[in-house]
């Protein structure tokens, strides 16, 4: 099953508010990220969870690459700050 087209659009601009509402309506209940992994990658690197969803969702889709190069840029736009 796919993500929704709302959780790929909205992740690209507030990745932890869309898994959060994702979550309260179901989407991320098929996915198999049980344990500690995804609440920890959910807090401290939420792009990172988003790639992992999309791979498992769409495989190496757009959505991959468009999801890939917003981490990049914001880490490296946060990176430059400093």
């Amino acid at each position: 099953m796919e993500l929704p087209l709302w959780f790929l659009l909205m992740s690209l601009l507030l990745p932890r508010l869309s898994m959060v509402i994702a979550y309260f309506v179901g989407t991320l209940a098929i996915y198999s990220l049980s344990g500690w992994v995804s609440p920890v990658l959910g807090i401290l690197i939420p792009r990172a969870l988003v790639l992992i969803l999309i791979f498992q969702g769409h495989g190496m889709s757009p959505w991959l690459l468009v999801h890939a190069i917003a981490m990049a840029s914001v880490y490296s736009a946060t990176r430059n700050r400093k």
